[in-house]
Parts: structure tokens; C-alpha cells; sequence
């Protein structure tokens, strides 16, 4: 195990921390469309290919900003990352949740695992509240156009990021590491220091993990409908909370009792591999 408890709080980013899809702030209307007609054409042109669905929206942001002769720069969707809404909470969630974590004798760490665009998350207003952002991205020419997917983030590869987290391989370049046989107790952030926020079926692949794997999942929604409360009854998700991150409701005092109980029992741990080493000798 660690010297220090690591806990690692991951988070989708569309509707789990924004209020709505990222692109539909800036990037959508700067092309005169409206959020309905760009992602019908996103859906219509992903299921006519056969494609990635991902993939799909990435390919449709570059056609629609070339038919506006409007070049998709890297600068100019950081750009956009400013004009992200989130909901109630969200901007002093992080160092509230790190100082509790703190005063418990853990590590909190935060990471994003979204399906959205790196470069607007970014840009936003909370992006220095991660160690890492793993999401989609393109690669870029010398002018800083977009020319390629770089990375494509889809609802079931969202996984291996949590292997990542897991393991400590951040650089997804870094394939070697991620593969390599490595002893539970010597993997950085164990499952069971793991909660992963999210807020529907896109995020069930990672839910169920942190199930399996004794890691603790949270469906945040705006509305509570039956889809959410599925998720729950079906026991694809330990807690469902309305997107709410103030301090006092229900998501904030459940995420710090997790926290706690990870604490105690990184500490029951810790003392009874004191007293196994205490006996060998």
C-alpha cells in the first residue's frame, strides 16, 4: 500500500459537472446551428457509416466548421471552455472535498473521464482542479487546425482510464505499463479508493467496474426519472443524487462518509500489516 491513503474521485464532465453537453455553450452556435440540428446530423451521419459514435460528432465538428470556412483551432476551443456552466456547487466542490480528505489523513485526487472535448475542458473555469483530463482531442498542423482524432473517448474504452488511475500510467502512450502484470498492493490507487460520478447509461461500463472491483459509483441527475432510479434498483450504481455539490446535500455528506470509510480501513490495514511483519521477526 501507500505510505498515504490515495483517494481518487472521477468524474464524467457533460451533465455530471455542466449543465449541458460542452459543445452546445459556444461551439454549436458559433456554426448557426441550433444543439437538435448538429447532433440529428452527428446521429444520422454516425449510423448511415457505421461509425464510432464518437467519432461520429468529432468528424462532424470539423465538416461543419470547414462549411463555415471557419477552421477548427485548438486556441479557439479553449477558448470556449470558458463559456461552460455547472451546476450548483461544483466550482468549490474540489478544494472542499481535498481539505476533508485532508483532515481524514488522505490524498484526494480528481480526475476527469469524459467523452467530451479536452481542449474546452481545458479552458474552463475548473480545469486546474484535476491531476489529469482524460477526453477526446485532436491533433493539430503547425497552424493549430485540427486535422486527426487523437484521442477517441468512447463509453465502453472509458474503462481503461480507470485502469490508468489504477496503476498510476497516466500517459496514454504508455500501453507497456498498463499491460504489465503488477501486485495489488503495489498499485497506486487501489479500486477500492475509487469513486466514479456520472449521470446515466454512458457511465455504466465504469459504474459496474467500481462495483466489481469494490470501488464506490454516484448517478448525479437534473431531473429523477426512471432511468436513473433503474440504475439504482439494478444495482449498476451504489448512490443516485440530484447534480447538486454544496456543501451539506446528500452527494457531499455520502462522498465524505466514503472517504472516511476508506480511511479507517486503509488505517485497519496498515495495523494489522504492522503486527504480521511485528511477528515475523
Amino acid at each position: 500500500m501507500n505510505n498515504q491513503t490515495i483517494v481518487a474521485i472521477m468524474y464524467d464532465f457533460d451533465r455530471t459537472l455542466s449543465t449541458r453537453d460542452m459543445q452546445d455553450y459556444s461551439f454549436i452556435p458559433s456554426l448557426g446551428m441550433t444543439d437538435a440540428e448538429f447532433w440529428s446530423f452527428t446521429n444520422e451521419f454516425g449510423t448511415a457509416q457505421q461509425m464510432d459514435s464518437i467519432l461520429a460528432y468529432m468528424y462532424a465538428m470539423v465538416k461543419k466548421a470547414e462549411e463555415k470556412n471557419m477552421p477548427l483551432l485548438r486556441d479557439k476551443l479553449v477558448e470556449m471552455g470558458r463559456s461552460v456552466e455547472f451546476f450548483n456547487g461544483v466550482e468549490g466542490w474540489f478544494d472542499r472535498i481535498t481539505e476533508y480528505g485532508a483532515q481524514k489523513g488522505v490524498k484526494v485526487e480528481h480526475y476527469v473521464i469524459s467523452s467530451g472535448m479536452k481542449e474546452i475542458i481545458e479552458g474552463s473555469r475548473i480545469s486546474g482542479k484535476f491531476k489529469s483530463i482524460f477526453a477526446c482531442e485532436f491533433l493539430y498542423d503547425e497552424n493549430g487546425a485540427a486535422v486527426w482524432p487523437k484521442t477517441d473517448v468512447n463509453y465502453t474504452n472509458k474503462t481503461q482510464f480507470v485502469y490508468r488511475i489504477n496503476k498510476g500510467v497516466l500517459d496514454i502512450s504508455n500501453d507497456i505499463d498498463l499491460n504489465r502484470s503488477m501486485p495489488e498492493d503495489s498499485k497506486r490507487v487501489p479500486f477500492c479508493n475509487m469513486i466514479y460520478i456520472g449521470d446515466g447509461l454512458s457511465d455504466v461500463p465504469c459504474m459496474k467496474m467500481m462495483k466489481a472491483y469494490g470501488g464506490y459509483s454516484i448517478a448525479v441527475y437534473q431531473n429523477r426519472d426512471s432511468k436513473v432510479e433503474d440504475l439504482l434498483m439494478k444495482d449498476r450504481v451504489d448512490f443516485i443524487y440530484p447534480a447538486d455539490y454544496s456543501e451539506g446535500t446528500g452527494l457531499d455528506r455520502t462522498v465524505k462518509n466514503i472517504i472516511t470509510k476508506m480511511s479507517v480501513s486503509d488505517i485497519l490495514y496498515n495495523e494489522n500489516a504492522a503486527q504480521k511483519a511485528s511477528v515475523r521477526k
